[in-house]
Formats: C-alpha cells, structure tokens, sequence
C-alpha cells in the first residue's frame, strides 16, 4: 500500500513539475522606475568595434533622491563573428550580414 502512494506521489509530482516548467513566465519583477531613494542602476551593453567588442558597464549610485556617483567601466572581449539575418526592404525579404550579439546573464545577490 505505502509503495502504490509513493508511486502516485512521484507522478503527481512530475506533473506538477512538467506544468510548472511548460507555463509562459510573466514579467511579474520588470521595474518601470528606479526607486531613487536608495539604489544601484546598472546598465550593460556592448558596442562592435573593428576586430573586437567593447563590453559598457555603467552604475549610477543613487542616495535619498540625489544621484552620488556615476562609475562607467569599458572592457575589450572577443567579437563573436558574424551572422546572416533576414530583411524586409521594401516588402521584399533579403539576407544581410550582421555581428553577432552577445546574451545577457546577470546575476544578483
């Protein structure tokens, strides 16, 4: 008897596990303002250069509504290459080629 419930316990389980994972996430945690009253804004973003890219980091330090410190960074990475894109141009689809862009992964603690 006990080993039948565990064996519906686990298919339970990995239902519930499959529905959680197949759901669409919301943006449920997307910030429309920066609370200025004590933050850190953080923007990262990444320019093509010639042989390379160029990695920006900006932090603007906020304190009770004053903007303290502003601290930009620039770090030189590998360029990742190029890609060919699809492009409608006047209702016409051409292939164009273009730099390929780095993803983002950030992670907060």
């Amino acid at each position: 008897m006990i080993q039948k419930i565990s064996r519906l316990s686990a298919v339970a389980l990995l239902l519930l596990l499959n529905l959680s994972c197949t759901q669409e996430t919301t943006k449920e945690d997307t910030v429309t303002a920066v609370s200025k009253n004590g933050a850190v804004e953080t923007t990262v973003s990444v320019e093509h250069a010639d042989s390379a890219d160029v990695l920006i980091t900006r932090h603007k330090v906020w304190v009770k509504n004053n903007l303290v410190k502003e601290v930009t960074t620039r770090d030189t990475i590998p360029a990742l290459g190029d890609t060919i894109l699809p492009v409608t141009s006047n209702g016409n689809e051409i292939q164009q080629k273009a730099r390929k862009d780095y993803e983002f992964y950030i992670t907060v603690q």
